[in-house]
């Protein structure tokens, strides 16, 4: 990308409140972006050219540390929950203010313009004025970038104003602690101060797409990946970390429209971002070559470590953190669709990594079915990485997506359930993860019979085969599939002791339904009795 001839207006900052407009870096290209970085040192490039930082204290969102403005705007429609966390507009005042004069006190600041969503009616653009330039990197590569033609009458319909290096005063702030994110629907306005991790920037951008869209647009937002077949065929993959959303969307034989945010219209699905970000831990080129071939100059590394004496990065190590991420363009993608948007969806996935070796590898699900599962956001993974414990613990995050939902969950499970009935989609659950038992007993599923369940249910190679009925969770399991042994379809025959799996079933029904109780009474009747019968 050319670097844009024009500059940033002075007024327009002053109008965000920066008292001085000095040192101000507008619209800078990647490469200029990563060579501040290299000149106040606070990056280094790796053996392929990619920039590798470290994003400080925060190496991930901190949801507790969420806030959104309470007003006559979010009062009665922002479902408050523990994520959704209210705050005065007084303080938000308070903090807009001292971001302002931090920013301000700054030797010099780097501003972005771009904009989210790729379908043009719903286009929403969005400036971002960062103090450093790594953070405006992650900007270039996440969001949509205009063109120079664009830039010359830009508007900013939305503002992020990310300050890292300050601490808030709690108690002056009305925060829980030095650090914050604040929504601000009235003003426009995202707040972020004292914390580096560029993806509370990306999850503050999700956030408000997801009131506007489905509030306002009558857009499904939704938090999965999406790719498009040779004959246009498109496919939803929605899935907690860990449960292989972008692995398993990144299809040699398909076009990828992107990797984690998405809106649903009358007509298409279309792609809320401009790039994508991954994860790294134990990366390699043989799992994931899209991902691994696509650090490269330009691409933002965080949170990894090298290989002693050398700049090569070593993927398997977690010592900073387990949430080691790369971002990057979408056209590094060799397959990307462009523009990414797609048709309607024919298939959608709900994948699971079930550690508990219950659910099966791959079932069909009713639209009420569908809503349930939608709302519960299952996944189960092993406790943690303590000596001793290897016990499953299950993760339930509403739509996928809990964090970033200001609405009822109802609300999007309710547009979900409209578009799969008009459109006839077929909606699969899919197991990623034990069989034979519970993770310490059974085995992983193999990443190739996963991979070929799902090309069965894109093929239509799952329409005319016979189903049995799971007695416990009720949905369909086919009884053969291609290149998939029919013995791992139901996953109670794969283990030595039915009596024991039949227990380990009914235990986690048990658990689907104590945690739905907390959105029982903003969903349908038909959903409710769409629950597990332990």
């Amino acid at each position: 990308m050319s670097v844009p001839t024009i500059s940033i207006p002075t007024n327009q900052l002053v109008k965000l409140g920066l008292k001085s407009a000095e040192n101000i870096h507008y619209q800078l290209s990647p490469e200029e972006l990563v060579q501040d970085t290299l000149r106040i040192g606070e990056g280094v490039l790796n053996d392929t050219g990619a920039l590798v930082i470290r994003t400080g204290e925060f190496t991930g969102r901190s949801p507790k540390d969420k806030f959104i403005v309470k007003d006559e705007i979010t009062a009665h429609s922002v479902h408050w929950n523990d994520f959704n966390i209210p705050i005065d507009e007084s303080y938000f005042f308070t903090i807009k203010n001292k971001i302002t004069d931090y920013l301000t006190s700054r030797n010099e600041l780097w501003v972005r313009d771009a904009y989210a969503c790729a379908d043009e009616r719903f286009r929403l653009n969005i400036r971002i004025v960062n103090e450093k330039p790594w953070i405006n990197l992650f900007s270039y590569n996440m969001f949509l970038r205009p063109t120079e033609a664009e830039l010359e009458n830009f508007e900013p319909e939305w503002t992020i104003l990310s300050a890292p290096g300050l601490r808030l005063d709690p108690k002056e702030c009305g925060t829980r602690q030095h650090n914050a994110a604040v929504v601000s629907f009235k003003y426009k306005t995202i707040l972020i101060a004292g914390t580096g991790y560029t993806g509370e920037t990306k999850k503050g951008i999700f956030t408000i797409l997801n009131f506007i869209l489905p509030h306002q647009k009558n857009v499904l937002s939704m938090h999965c990946s999406a790719n498009m077949g040779e004959n246009g065929d498109t496919a939803l993959f929605f899935g907690l970390s860990g449960t292989g959303k972008t692995t398993l969307s990144a299809d040699p034989h398909r076009k990828l429209i992107g990797d984690d945010e998405h809106g649903w219209t009358d007509n298409n699905i279309f792609n809320f971002e401009g790039g994508c970000y991954a994860k790294c831990i134990n990366l390699t080129e043989e799992k994931e070559p899209e991902i691994y071939n696509a650090i490269r100059p330009g691409a933002l590394v965080e949170n990894t470590t090298f290989y002693e004496g050398s700049n090569i990065i070593n993927f398997d190590d977690g010592s900073i953190t387990e949430n080691t991420r790369v971002s990057y363009p979408l056209d590094y993608i060799s397959n990307a669709q462009e523009p990414s948007i797609g048709n309607i969806p024919n298939n959608i996935f709900f994948l699971t990594c079930d550690a508990y070796g219950v659910l099966p590898p791959i079932s069909r699900l009713t639209p009420e079915q569908a809503m349930y599962q939608f709302i519960s956001g299952y996944t189960a993974k092993v406790a943690g990485t303590e000596a001793g414990i290897t016990e499953p613990k299950s993760t339930f995050s509403a739509c996928f997506g809990a964090p970033f939902l200001p609405l009822h969950p109802g609300k999007y499970a309710e547009m979900l359930g409209e578009k799969m009935r008009k459109h006839n989609v077929k909606v699969w659950l899919v197991n990623t993860g034990w069989t034979g038992g519970p993770y310490g007993t059974g085995n992983r599923m193999k990443l190739g019979f996963t991979r070929a369940m799902i090309t069965a249910a894109l093929n239509g190679e799952l329409d005319n085969v016979a189903y049995e009925t799971h007695p416990v969770f009720g949905m369909q399991m086919p009884t053969t599939c291609p290149h998939v042994p029919a013995e791992l379809l139901n996953p109670r025959n794969t283990w030595e002791n039915v009596a024991a799996y039949d227990e380990a079933a009914r235990n986690l029904a048990g658990q689907f339904i104590k945690n739905f109780e907390k959105y029982a009474s903003g969903v349908a009747a038909e959903i409710l009795a769409a629950a597990p019968k332990p």
